[in-house]
């Protein structure tokens, strides 16, 4: 099978959209060529048969050959030490009960190893599952623990952009609350008894229904940012557990598309980018 590409006309599900387009293949070879990673929407390898589709999108199905050499996500850099990739949205970062083999920690071990079969990568930090964008694997012990023991100091910036419903009531502003998790894994902002997240917004664009935001955050608290625009008034659009009431590209609109940090080791001041995904600025136009 040579590469081909498939433009998306209207919104559809993954697998009835291949069986669809793809000719001349049975319903079980479409899932093998899912499982085997030589789908890929918009350059982003996926594998989940019910993954959303949107017009304007672009489905591409590789060779087989293709698909073994080539990451299963974008490197945004990669050396001896380090491995920074741009996670897709509905990807996890590491194993959970549910979820031990889908995830991005697996994906980027089996692409090390493809290379070097003793090689390995170990977690540094977490992207929620439905949160796109930077995320930094370290590939030794020492690396690991060196961010680790010294992340806070360590990063100077972790950038979001978020498109979020409606608009918040200001401009620009700081957020400052104690968050607190409840038995539903929901968080939330109390006066007491939390943990202190700091996240600050800035107004990118406005559209009728939705507003881009830039996010940088000061603490990295589960669902911060989802917790703290949601409380605003302003959900980020798809995000159903903290009260959005739209879902216009299929995903959460959050995405981590800068990490300035510096090497523990050199001192050298570090920035990573991850693109800025296709429809967020079509929102507020």
């Amino acid at each position: 099978m040579q590469k081909k590409e498939y433009p998306v006309t209207h919104a559809a599900s993954l697998l009835p959209f291949l069986l669809e387009q793809v000719r001349g293949q049975s319903r079980n070879n479409i899932k093998s060529l899912l499982t085997r990673g030589q789908v890929q929407v918009d350059g982003i390898t996926v594998t989940r048969h019910d993954h959303s589709l949107q017009p304007g999108q672009t489905v591409t199905v590789l060779p087989q050959s293709a698909a073994e050499t080539k990451a299963p996500f974008p490197i945004l850099y990669e050396d001896g030490h380090i491995l920074v990739i741009d996670k897709p949205a509905g990807l996890l970062s590491m194993a959970t009960e549910r979820e031990k083999v889908r995830t991005a920690y697996r994906m980027a071990t089996d692409y090390v190893c493809r290379t070097d079969p003793r090689g390995r990568v170990f977690i540094v930090h977490r992207l929620d599952r439905a949160t796109s964008g930077v995320l930094l694997f370290a590939k030794d012990e020492p690396t690991k623990r060196a961010y680790q023991d010294h992340w806070d100091t360590l990063v100077d910036r972790r950038g979001y952009l978020a498109v979020v419903e409606g608009r918040p009531p200001r401009q620009a502003d700081t957020v400052r609350t104690l968050l607190r998790e409840n038995a539903a894994h929901k968080v939330y902002s109390v006066r007491s008894g939390g943990k202190e997240a700091v996240t600050h917004y800035t107004t990118l664009g406005a559209g009728t229904e939705y507003t881009l935001l830039e996010v940088n955050i000061d603490t990295g608290r589960k669902n911060q940012i989802r917790a703290h625009l949601s409380e605003l008034g302003c959900p980020v659009a798809g995000d159903w557990d903290y009260g959005a009431a739209t879902d216009p590209l299929g995903r959460l609109c959050l995405h981590a598309h800068v990490l300035i940090l510096t090497d523990p080791f050199t001192g050298e001041k570090r920035t990573f980018h991850a693109p800025e995904p296709r429809g967020f600025r079509r929102l507020v136009r």
